[in-house]
């Protein structure tokens, strides 16, 4: 039986990564397609700078493959991330794309992935506590204040954490993830030096994401609460605790774990208010730069690696399902 549900679940995450394979192809060719229709490229800022040659810019137009067609361009790019995982160079930095993506997603990783273990720390136990008391003065409370932060946009979150950092300095840093001396501190000094950074920027990610995790953590609770099944556990003199947490939470928490696969994919969309008003020295402002600029390569690999991390998230998201609730099964997932 257990080789049985291995070989089930290996033979599902195959099919659900070959369709990824072709989902990317298309978002690829897409991209590359909505990318070409903007006005101008990249050379266009440089035959504006005088002190730059027109046999500079027809050098650069030959190194960059932008003398060839667009479709040209891209089957070019493309047979080079088959054949060698090589992205291409960035205009703007002289170097892969691939050195510079790497050198920057630890940075935006970490905040992201710290702000949703802060997120789910917070609005779980409070959705839980609201729940259980229905229209009660918690309740309506915490009510008021997921509404309050739903409502909040993350960049005046960040504004006001700025503000706040500014006027309390030295408690908070006002930016950017080290400190001037971090060099110099021990092995322990320097990560707690990166968490004493992390701590603005996490709770500005944090505040928005925590207020629709806790509504919907309420809600689902709520409904499941309802059931039937519930009230005969009631009424068979179970323990509170035990009908809540054993019996009714699991079975709430099912659309949450597919939430969290979501929020795994919008990791690098989500960090980047945070990285911008921070100094964060992450994905965010590096794509910003290369939007900008019409730095095409590194436009490119961002949109792809965002598109690989929405596939691999949701895949992560159904795996998590059925390790929780085994009563799933993979292929009603599809």
């Amino acid at each position: 039986m257990k080789s049985f549900l291995l070989s089930e679940n290996t033979i599902y995450v195959f099919k659900r990564l070959s369709q990824g394979l072709l989902t990317l192809l298309l978002a690829s060719m897409l991209s590359f397609m909505i990318i070409q229709l903007a006005p101008g490229d990249y050379l266009d800022n440089l035959r504006q700078n005088p002190t730059i040659s027109p046999e500079t810019i027809d050098e650069l137009q030959i190194r960059f493959g932008l003398d060839k067609s667009p479709l040209q361009q891209y089957l070019l790019w493309f047979r080079q991330v088959i054949t060698r995982f090589d992205f291409g160079e960035s205009f703007v930095y002289s170097r892969s794309v691939s050195s510079l993506i790497l050198e920057r997603i630890p940075a935006t990783l970490l905040l992201a992935i710290s702000s949703i273990i802060v997120t789910w720390a917070i609005a779980l136990p409070l959705g839980i506590i609201s729940a259980v008391n229905q229209n009660k003065t918690i309740d309506k409370v915490l009510r008021v204040v997921s509404y309050f932060g739903q409502g909040f946009p993350s960049f005046i979150t960040a504004l006001i954490l700025l503000v706040v950092a500014q006027n309390l300095s030295p408690l908070f840093p006002v930016g950017g993830m080290t400190s001037i001396n971090h060099n110099q501190l021990s092995p322990l000094g320097k990560f707690l030096d990166i968490v004493w950074h992390m701590i603005l920027p996490t709770i500005a990610l944090s505040i928005t994401s925590f207020a629709g995790l806790q509504r919907l953590t309420r809600g689902q609770l709520l409904d499941v609460l309802r059931q039937d099944y519930i009230q005969t556990a009631r009424a068979k003199g179970l323990p509170k605790n035990r009908v809540l947490y054993v019996h009714a939470l699991r079975n709430a928490i099912n659309p949450l774990i597919t939430l969290l696969g979501f929020e795994f994919a919008s990791l690098l969309s989500g960090a980047f208010i945070a990285e911008f008003f921070f100094n964060w020295p992450g994905l965010g402002r590096l794509i910003l730069q290369a939007v900008q600029a019409q730095d095409l390569y590194l436009v490119m690999a961002s949109l792809m690696m965002g598109a690989t991390m929405l596939i691999v998230g949701n895949l992560m998201a159904d795996l998590l399902l059925k390790f929780v609730d085994p009563r799933i099964k993979l292929e009603n997932l599809e």
